[in-house]
């Protein structure tokens, strides 16, 4: 692995304060949007699923960042203390069981022979690689970023894809790709046209886990009517996702 990044930035992060903002951190700025080093380089090899978000935010900066200064402080190697600080926190809290039922819910555990995505947080924590499309955490204003500019209008973005992404695709070889959201979605079928990553390996449509996200979420998975849902929800984009998703890892196990 190689670790040109991290070093450029361990003198910052043995001195961290707290402020994943810190100047010390900044790796680019261009207008509104600035990007900051957080230590999100490690990549299992091993993986078969790779979990994509758009961005680190501001939380989860300031959670690997800390992880990673006690680790250095306490002397492990820097694939170590990069391997602790990738997996501090990833899709905790309440997004964690909505995302394992997603995934149980299109078949994902069969394809992978496990009882449950659940196993990819425990027992079988060797089959997953959390990734954001765009690796370290970028901002506008100083706020987290959402997908506004589109990354793929916005040079500086698209360098990022194409670079850091990039780069771990080629370390994931046997690995499918599941986007989290539109904008997540949006970057992986880019880079699919650019020759980065197989289409065919790229699992579109998953309704983002988060709680806000709780009625789709809940027709989705069959927990909520049709009859029974708001004007805000779109049950036929939802149903085709369903549909399409199944298809594709059916498709996988025939490969």
């Amino acid at each position: 692995m190689k670790n040109s990044t991290f070093t450029k930035y361990e003198h910052a992060i043995r001195t961290y304060q707290g402020n994943p903002l810190s100047e010390t951190l900044l790796m680019a700025r261009d207008g509104a949007l600035s990007v900051y080093y957080a230590p999100f380089e490690w990549v299992n090899p091993d993986a078969r699923v790779v979990l994509v978000g758009i961005t680190p935010g501001k939380v989860q900066a300031a959670n690997a960042l800390a992880e990673a200064r006690g680790a250095l402080l306490a002397g492990k190697s820097i694939d170590e203390v990069l391997r602790r600080a990738k997996r501090t926190g990833a899709f905790s809290g309440a997004m964690r069981p909505n995302l394992i039922n997603l995934l149980d819910c299109i078949g994902l555990h069969k394809w992978l022979n496990i009882g449950s995505c659940a196993e990819l947080f425990g027992n079988a924590g060797q089959l997953l690689q959390t990734a954001s499309a765009l690796q370290f955490p970028v901002f506008i204003d100083g706020a987290n970023y959402n997908g506004t500019p589109d990354p793929l209008k916005n040079s500086l973005l698209r360098s990022m894809l194409l670079e850091h992404f990039g780069t771990m695709v080629k370390a994931v070889p046997n690995a499918v790709f599941v986007p989290l959201g539109p904008v997540p979605s949006k970057a992986l079928e880019w880079l699919a046209q650019q020759g980065v990553l197989p289409a065919s390996r790229v699992l579109h449509g998953l309704p983002h886990p988060s709680g806000a996200n709780a009625e789709r979420i809940a027709y989705f998975l069959g927990r909520k009517k049709r009859s029974e849902l708001s004007v805000k929800t779109t049950p036929e984009k939802l149903d085709s996702a369903r549909e399409r998703l199944t298809k594709d890892i059916n498709a996988l196990s025939h490969d």
